[in-house]
């Protein structure tokens, strides 16, 4: 599982064990004789890409099965372990604030006055004084949760003890991939329109199957066998977990998700939010207010859904989450949690205090209001949200790559609903997943071919 502790105050999760829990076990079967390899894809070229997208069970490649007549290959990838050795804060604290010797009791004048001290000697604007502000109150539950569940998870070893304290350093960070998916959702604009009523409304994974680069970007595709897809996508390689269903697309291009036809009762949201940094850095694409605003909730939720919605620290954003979009969405607002990013040894991967950037990111939760009957119906056995939690993990290093939500969220839904992702980087095994990026973790060289079994 990927709880390894639940306290009152959260959970301490394991994302790298619930990814290789997910079943990247690509399964062969094959009627010839003598060694062979037997691949179902698309070969290609780095110089001539294919301009197919193609699904297969062996390949070319890291993973290559062979077997013998009758039998079974299995081949079983694993995530990177690499990505999760975060052993250094990427700014040391002091060591009075450290986790394990601070102090979770701060007042917003001491903020003030840590603040200034860092930053500059002038007036603090009225955003930077409302982010201090929100920062104070919940302070001492983020610090005294955050250092109870790592206590446990000392305890039990999933956490280690440091010999000594952790010194700021770089964690050793494999390259980034490029897989130039958002660019490719950028061209699919230019392909001319699809007939919604000639077309189909999705595409099913098998052993033999081929699908154009138009269909693929034109409807949702599943992968509904208990064993993990490989599918080639510009050359590239991706896994596709079981029991998944993806749609690659730009925000303008949304139709095909509906034409799904299916109603969620979680959707989980992690908006590009505009802020300064995207903008200088011009990492990726951001979405202003009313862009996010636009997207079509209230058509894809089932009445009672539960929306989860991740949004930056900054208080303006956090106003607009709760006072336009979620009653724009007719969602009520329930729950505000936090997810907090700690070391391998227990430690904030920031300081606490740090002005500029905080260890911890925000979570809105919210109910779509409807048919009160049937919400009542629907609510009878389950939980109700609590207002505040904190999920603590061990981060991934690559950029936005956000925790499974799928254990801590299984309380307070009812088993196998169905759920979705919005502008999702991944796959997860009985979810729908929807973005420009959405197989950019799934990218096979993310992953280590673990071993065959017959």
């Amino acid at each position: 599982m990927s709880v390894v502790h639940r306290l009152t105050a959260g959970w301490l999760l394991d994302h790298l064990s619930f990814i290789n829990q997910c079943g990247y076990e690509i399964c062969d079967s094959f009627a010839y004789t003598g060694d062979v390899t037997i691949s179902t894809s698309v070969s290609s070229t780095n110089d001539h890409p294919t301009s197919t997208f193609a699904t297969t069970s062996s390949s070319d490649g890291p993973g290559d099965a062979v077997e013998t007549e009758g039998k079974t290959a299995r081949t079983r990838y694993v995530f990177r372990e690499e990505f999760f050795h975060i052993s250094n804060a990427h700014i040391a604290a002091a060591p009075e604030e450290q986790l394990l010797q601070g102090s979770p009791d701060l007042s917003f004048t001491e903020m003030k006055a840590i603040s200034r001290k860092r930053k500059r000697k002038c007036a603090f604007n009225q955003g930077e004084l409302d982010a201090l502000e929100y920062h104070a109150k919940i302070r001492k539950f983020i610090w005294e949760g955050t250092l109870h569940l790592v206590q446990e998870g000392l305890k039990s070893g999933f956490l280690h003890r440091a010999a000594a304290a952790p010194s700021c350093g770089k964690n050793v960070v494999p390259g980034r991939i490029d897989c130039g998916l958002a660019e490719l959702c950028e061209m699919a604009k230019q392909f001319p329109a699809v007939n919604d009523g000639d077309h189909q409304a999705v595409n099913v994974l098998d052993d033999e199957t081929t699908i154009p680069e138009h269909d693929l970007l034109s409807c949702v595709t599943e992968n509904n066998s208990n064993c993990a897809k490989i599918v080639v996508l510009m050359g590239q390689k991706y896994l596709v977990p079981p029991k998944s269903s993806f749609l690659l697309s730009d925000i303008s291009c949304l139709q095909p998700l509906l034409n799904y036809k299916k109603k969620y009762d979680v959707i989980v949201i992690d908006p590009p939010w505009e802020n300064k940094s995207v903008k200088r850095s011009n990492r990726y694409s951001y979405l202003s207010s009313w862009q996010i605003k636009q997207i079509p909730v209230s058509a894809l939720a089932a009445p009672d859904c539960l929306v989860v919605t991740w949004v930056t620290n900054r208080q303006k954003h956090l106003r607009f989450v709760k006072d336009e979009l979620y009653p724009h969405w007719s969602v009520k607002t329930l729950a505000e949690w936090h997810w907090v990013k700690i070391t391998r040894y227990g430690e904030f991967v920031l300081p606490l205090d740090s002005f500029h950037k905080k260890p911890y990111e925000v979570l809105i939760l919210g109910r779509v209001q409807g048919n009160i009957k049937e919400a009542l119906r629907k609510s009878e056995d389950l939980l109700p949200v609590p207002e505040h939690k904190i999920i603590v993990s061990i981060p991934c290093s690559l950029h936005s790559h956000k925790p499974p939500l799928t254990a801590v969220l299984a309380e307070f839904i009812k088993p196998d609903v169905e759920c979705l992702e919005l502008f999702a980087r991944n796959l997860q095994p009985g979810w729908t997943s929807w973005g420009n990026e959405v197989l950019k973790f799934q990218h096979i060289d993310y992953f280590t071919l673990l071993q065959n079994k017959n």
